[in-house]
């Protein structure tokens, strides 16, 4: 059963620290998106990189259109590799639904981590007038997943764009884009379902492990709103802004997201 759950979620594991660090992709990325981060760790934490059924180099085999179509199918698959590992008590690292995975397995089994960073985190994308802004009206996430639909490959380039917010790199924007692309449609456009159309607000009171939010500037997918929100809404957590703009930070800005989850890391909670 272990190795087939590793091998399920292509799990890869580096780093010569006895500790666990694990790595949550976003959604339409893989393990590789780390590739600038999670090395810095490798001194001091046991690495533990994995990629999401329907992606990457997992096992497309093992890919069910009812488990997957909500976020806590991915949550299980998150709790089955930390009980295929024997891990207690890691550092969850996530990045944009990713997040909210983690969240969800940590609700579920609490004593599995010790603590959450949240890169780029939202409990919805979804604007519900006038308590929440979460960044889309819902013609606007219908709109994306018809383009999806039509012209994915399109598709695929927009919001790229959109998401890494770094037009003077324009490489960024191309290596999500060349992600997206690398998924299969049909698997993509349901975890976008499951991604944007989820509303996992009231799950954040039931979050005991205490948590860091990185908040990016101009983030279209996580303005600073939701940041807000989820700093007033999660307990035990500390918020940071951060001078990356975009979505990406773990990609475009390396330097200071180790250096902000070090400092996190560092002095505690």
């Amino acid at each position: 059963m272990n190795q087939n759950v590793l091998l399920r979620n292509n799990v890869n594991i580096s780093g010569k620290g006895t500790r666990a660090m694990i790595f949550a992709p976003g959604f339409g990325c893989t393990q590789n998106m780390w590739r600038l981060v999670a090395p810095a760790f490798e001194e001091n934490y046991r690495i533990i990189l994995f990629d999401y059924v329907g992606s990457g180099k997992s096992d497309y085999n093992a890919y069910s259109p009812s488990k997957y179509s909500e976020l806590h199918g991915y949550a299980q698959d998150l709790l089955e590799i930390c009980a295929a590992l024997d891990l207690k008590e890691g550092t969850f690292v996530g990045h944009s639904v990713g997040n909210t995975i983690g969240m969800l397995a940590s609700i579920q089994e609490p004593d599995l981590f010790e603590r959450l960073i949240m890169i780029g985190p939202s409990p919805s994308y979804l604007n519900d007038q006038p308590d929440y802004i979460g960044g889309f009206e819902r013609e606007d996430l219908d709109g994306l997943i018809d383009m999806m639909e039509m012209n994915y490959i399109g598709w695929a380039n927009y919001l790229a764009q959109v998401i890494m917010k770094n037009p003077n790199r324009p490489e960024l924007s191309k290596e999500l884009e060349e992600s997206f692309c690398s998924t299969d449609p049909t698997v993509a456009r349901q975890f976008a379902i499951a991604t944007f159309f989820s509303d996992n607000r009231e799950d954040l009171k039931r979050v005991v492990v205490p948590s860091l939010i990185l908040q990016c500037a101009e983030d279209v997918m996580a303005p600073i709103e939701v940041g807000n929100y989820m700093h007033h809404h999660l307990p035990k957590n500390t918020l940071r802004f951060m001078q990356a703009t975009g979505h990406c930070p773990h990609m475009s800005h390396p330097e200071e997201t180790i250096r902000l989850i070090s400092e996190y890391l560092t002095v505690g909670m």
